[in-house]
C-alpha cells in the first residue's frame, strides 16, 4: 500500500509494508511536522507584487503548516493581494498575521467560498473548512461571545454584555455617538462644515466679541472695511493764512433797562454857584442864585459856591434782555506745504472661521 498525505497536517500515512527499513525516520519526521503544526512560523509568501498560492508540503517541513503564520513579503505590495492556502480539502485552525510591506490588506482564501481580509499589521484567527473547490475561510472570532450563548456582536444600544465587538460595529457606534446636541453652534477653522454639521451663512465678515451676559449681534460696518488700510494719506504743514469769511451770522435781542434812582453817593462830585448883594434887604432863609440882602450905605455884589457833594461811586442798572445767535460763518483760506504727516497702515492680520450647527 502506497503512503498517502490526506490528513490536515499533510503527514505521511504509511501503507502496510511501506517504508521498509525507514519506518522510524518517517515516524520521527511526522512527529516533527506535528510540532511544526503547533508552532509559530514565518514565511515570505509574496516574493512579487501579485496574488499568491501556498500549498502545504506533503511530509516535509513548510512554514505554512504553522498554527501561527506570520506572512511577510520581500516585494512591496501596491494593493490588496490574495493568499490562497492549498490544498482545498485541508481543514484546520490558524492565526495569520499580515506583516507584509506596503501597508496593504491581504485576503486569505482556500476555495470559491468565503474569504477573510486581514489589514496591515493585524492578526486574525481563521479556520479553513476544507470543503474542496467551494472551500471557505472563516473569521473564527467574528461571533465570539465570552459568556452565555454565542450571539451577534451587533447588539442593541441597550445591551450590556461581555461580547466582543467587530471593528465595523465599534465604528458605527462611534459615528452614531452624539457628544453635541443637535443645534449646537461651534467655530471651525475650515471652509466646509465637518460631517454631521451644517455651515451657517447668517453671519459673514464680522468680528467676534466676548461677553459675560446675553449674547447678541451689533454694529453696521463690515470687519474687512473697518480694519482695512485707509485709502489716501495726509502730509504737509498747515499754514497760518486761514481766515473766517463772511457768513449769515445774525444776533437778535429783546428786553429793556429798568429805571434807577441815583443816590447822592452815586452822583459825581459837584457844587452850585450863587450871587449875593449887600443892602437893607434881609437874607432869605434859603438863599438861591440872585437872592441876597442889600446895604444902603455900601453896596457889594459877587458870586459864591456851595460845598461840593457826591462821590461818583459805581452803580448797576437791572435789565431783562434776552436773545439768540444764529448763522453759519464761512472758513476760507489755504493750507500750505510743510512737514505734517499721518501714517495710515491698519490692515490687521486675521484668521477666518466658520460657524456650523450640529445636525
Amino acid at each position: 500500500m502506497t503512503s498517502t498525505y490526506v490528513n490536515d497536517l499533510r503527514l505521511n500515512e504509511m501503507g502496510t509494508g511501506d517504508e521498509s527499513g525507514s519506518w522510524g525516520n518517517v515516524t520521527n519526521t511526522n512527529l516533527e511536522l506535528i510540532g511544526e503544526g503547533l508552532s509559530f512560523t514565518t514565511k515570505d509568501c509574496f516574493a512579487s507584487d501579485g496574488n499568491q498560492t501556498e500549498t502545504v508540503a506533503d511530509g516535509a517541513t513548510d512554514p505554512v503548516r504553522g498554527m501561527y503564520l506570520k506572512v511577510t513579503s520581500s516585494a512591496t505590495l501596491s494593493t490588496t493581494r490574495v493568499l490562497t492556502i492549498a490544498p482545498n480539502d485541508m481543514s484546520r485552525m490558524q492565526y495569520i498575521e499580515n506583516a507584509t510591506t506596503g501597508s496593504q490588506i491581504i485576503t486569505i482564501k482556500q476555495g470559491s467560498g468565503a474569504t477573510v481580509n486581514i489589514a496591515s499589521g493585524q492578526v486574525k484567527a481563521v479556520y479553513l473548512d476544507g470543503a474542496g473547490s467551494g472551500a471557505a475561510v472563516v473569521d473564527a472570532f467574528a461571533n465570539l461571545s465570552l459568556s452565555g450563548t454565542p450571539t451577534s456582536t451587533t447588539a442593541g444600544a441597550g445591551t450590556n454584555t461581555t461580547q466582543l465587538a467587530t471593528t465595523a460595529f465599534v465604528k458605527t457606534a462611534v459615528d452614531n455617538a452624539e457628544p453635541f446636541p443637535s443645534g449646537t453652534s461651534m467655530l471651525f477653522q475650515q471652509t466646509a462644515a465637518p460631517t454631521g454639521w451644517t455651515k451657517s451663512t447668517t453671519h459673514n465678515d464680522k468680528a467676534l466679541r466676548l461677553t459675560s451676559g446675553t449674547v447678541g449681534t451689533g454694529g453696521s460696518v463690515a470687519f474687512s472695511t473697518a480694519m482695512a488700510t485707509p485709502a489716501g494719506s495726509v502730509s504737509g504743514n498747515p499754514g497760518s493764512n486761514l481766515a473766517v469769511g463772511a457768513g449769515n451770522l445774525a444776533v437778535s435781542m429783546s428786553g429793556n433797562i429798568s429805571n434807577t434812582s441815583l443816590s447822592t453817593a452815586q452822583l459825581a462830585s459837584h457844587s452850585h454857584s450863587f450871587n449875593f448883594v449887600q443892602g437893607n434887604n434881609s437874607l432869605s432863609a434859603n438863599p438861591t442864585k440872585n437872592a441876597g440882602w442889600q446895604n444902603p450905605i455900601n453896596s457889594l455884589s459877587g458870586n459864591a459856591n456851595t460845598n461840593a457833594s457826591g462821590s461818583g461811586s459805581a452803580h448797576n442798572h437791572s435789565h431783562n434782555l434776552s436773545g439768540s445767535m444764529t448763522g453759519d460763518p464761512a472758513l476760507t483760506g489755504n493750507v500750505t506745504s510743510g512737514n505734517l504727516a499721518v501714517a495710515s497702515t491698519i490692515n490687521v492680520q486675521y484668521v477666518d472661521f466658520i460657524i456650523a450647527n450640529k445636525d
